[in-house]
């Protein structure tokens, strides 16, 4: 996935889309809020309006029932404000968090369909930045943006409006500068946007270095790199921090752009409004009351100078969201698919062509044939194509030429869903969840009952280790199962298995992690599992493989040999060769043809 920041979309393109994506399905709390906060603006305006009566009728004409009257109305103004502040804050909190959740879901439910090479080609900590950095900057966005729009704006809007009922030539007098300042807060925002979108990608980066360093920390330890880790984590922070700074700074750089504008428009408006009170043209408390409100719509005019700059570190994060969003998934199920029936589970490739990378295929014509019922294992050197044969059945990729059916129906012609629900995998990498055995167990089937569970994991050979465990079937396994031995995960991989109980299984050299104490007890279990069930296996050690009801020897994505173990020693062909190198450590290796061993 491209890394690079995308900045060819304009504010204009992102906002749009942010607001019908992400505000639109909040409008309604979003107008309570800025209904309330029309109500913060109008009760400020008021408090400053007030000024004017205390200063020209309470302290200089010296009116006792008028200042009863002015002290009554600012308690009602002040409370008012401070109820109307504490709704619209509430509302735009939740408004803000609402649209985090939404994405996250949304997000991740994306993510859920995108096909094995998205995920191969990026890295889980760049995605994890996506949940967390840019939703997160998107979400300060919108929250600052309605909140400054609803309630800064507002509020300028009602203290310039004082401002023009006080002395509206001094008002066109104090905003003359207003002009000067809208080209350099624009360009600050375009350079905001820019750093801040190196920065996200950073940001992805280092999420990348620490989760790689912690899952590796074994072999971080073994060969001695820490301190070379410790070297790579240490300049990618110095990058971010420096992103960071250059950031800060932009940001910083409109308060002392707004702040001299507002020096020169208030020192115009103190020097011709104080000759106009000493000329007796205007009193003091309208002179005082426009001071007030000018300096009072300083701060929110501040506030909306920086929001475009904080709206462009949002839109950088939205922009980067939108594009994962907008990636499809290449493997999708057709608008006509059916769903899949499966009575004997034979499975067939015919002429089956595919690659990874379109300048070497890992597959090219390749034909074969898993009966109804029977085991078929595919053997070769690493690296032939026996596990890509795996990955295309369950359609984590799709093929580039020929067919793959399971009982004549192209898997292609029917739903994702339907294909695999009838299938059942077992790994060398063992995906263990960091939660309960009984919910890794039961993961596939959550409406299993605990009778059921029982019974998988005792023909798994896994209850009696279960129950020795601290908390038996409650017991949390830790991350990718790190609190159990490699037989105990592998022994509950294959009760998973089990409990599905899918017509077809695919086993992708599920034993050659194991040693061989270890080996031989999960076959046993493997024995059972495969009775009854249509059965591809991909083995490193052959001699797990002997009472194959048929062997394909598969070399650089073809197949060489097909037959029986006997059959295709007899032929003293590839596979015997093979078998022959692994004759000295492989128990029970017997009958191999003496030109095998020339």
């Amino acid at each position: 996935m491209n890394e690079t920041p995308h900045l060819h979309r304009s504010t204009t393109e992102l906002f749009e889309r942010l607001f019908r994506e992400s505000i639109k399905p909040q409008i309604g709390k979003v107008l309570w809020a800025v209904f309330f906060m029309m109500w913060v603006a109008g009760a400020s305006a008021v408090s400053i309006g007030l000024l004017r009566p205390i200063l020209d009728d309470v302290l200089v004409n010296k009116n006792q029932e008028m200042l009863w009257l002015i002290a009554g109305a600012i308690f009602v103004t002040f409370t008012v404000k401070g109820i109307a502040d504490y709704a619209q804050s509430v509302i735009m909190s939740w408004v803000g968090q609402r649209i985090l959740t939404d994405t996250q879901i949304r997000l991740y439910n994306h993510l859920m369909c995108m096909d094995l090479a998205f995920f191969h080609g990026t890295s889980t900590g760049k995605l994890l930045s996506r949940f967390t950095t840019d939703i997160n900057m998107m979400r300060f966005a919108v929250q600052n943006t309605l909140t400054a729009v609803g309630k800064d704006a507002t509020k300028l809007v009602g203290f310039i409006g004082l401002m023009f009922y006080q002395d509206a030539q001094l008002s066109l007098i104090a905003f003359i500068v207003i002009p000067a300042a809208i080209i350099p807060i624009s360009r600050l925002g375009k350079r905001m946007r820019k750093v801040t979108a190196n920065n996200q990608v950073q940001q992805g980066e280092f999420i990348t270095l620490l989760e790689q360093t912690f899952q590796g920390i074994r072999h971080v330890k073994a060969y001695g790199m820490a301190d070379y880790e410790k070297g790579r984590v240490r300049s990618l922070a110095n990058v971010i921090f420096d992103l960071f700074y250059k950031a800060a700074r932009i940001r910083a750089l409109s308060s002392p752009i707004m702040e001299s504008l507002a020096g020169i428009g208030i020192t115009l408006v103190i020097v011709y409004g104080g000759l106009r009170v000493i000329d007796g043209v205007t009193t003091v408390g309208e002179f005082f009351t426009f001071i007030a409100a000018a300096l009072s719509a300083y701060e929110p005019a501040k506030r909306l100078a920086n929001l475009n700059a904080n709206l462009q570190e949002g839109l950088a994060g939205a922009d980067r969201l939108f594009v994962l969003l907008d990636i499809k998934p290449s493997v999708v199920d057709k608008p006509d698919a059916k769903k899949l029936n499966v009575e004997g589970a034979e499975i067939a490739l015919k002429n089956v062509s595919f690659a990874y990378d379109p300048v070497k295929p890992a597959l090219t014509n390749i034909t074969l044939t898993a009966p109804a019922g029977q085991t078929v294992a595919l053997v070769g050197p690493s690296g032939a194509g026996k596990s890509t044969v795996l990955n295309l059945i369950p359609r984590f990729y799709d093929i580039d030429s020929g067919s793959i059916t399971i009982d004549d129906q192209d898997v292609s012609e029917v739903t994702m869903a339907s294909l695999r629900s009838k299938l059942a995998l077992v790994s060398q990498e063992i995906t263990l969840f960091d939660d309960t055995v009984r919910a890794n167990i039961k993961y596939g089937r959550s409406d299993a009952s605990e009778e059921d569970v029982i019974e998988a994991a005792k023909n798994a050979a896994a209850h009696d280790f279960i129950q020795e465990l601290p908390k038996g079937y409650d017991t949390i396994v830790g991350e990718h199962g790190v609190r159990l031995s490699g037989g105990q995960r592998q022994r509950l991989a294959i009760a998973r298995a089990m409990l599905k109980n899918a017509p077809i299984l695919l086993l992708d050299e599920a034993t050659s992690a194991l040693d061989t104490e270890s080996e031989r007890k999960v076959q046993v279990v493997l024995q059972e599992l495969m009775k009854d069930r249509t059965t591809l296996v991909i083995a490193h050690r052959l001699s797990t493989v002997v009472d194959a009801d048929i062997i394909y020897v598969i070399d650089q994505g073809a197949v060489l040999e097909q037959g029986t173990h006997k059959e295709l020693l007899d032929k003293n062909g590839a596979y015997a060769k093979l078998y022959a190198l692994q004759f000295a450590d492989e128990p029970g290796a017997v009958d191999v043809p003496a030109a095998a061993n020339a």
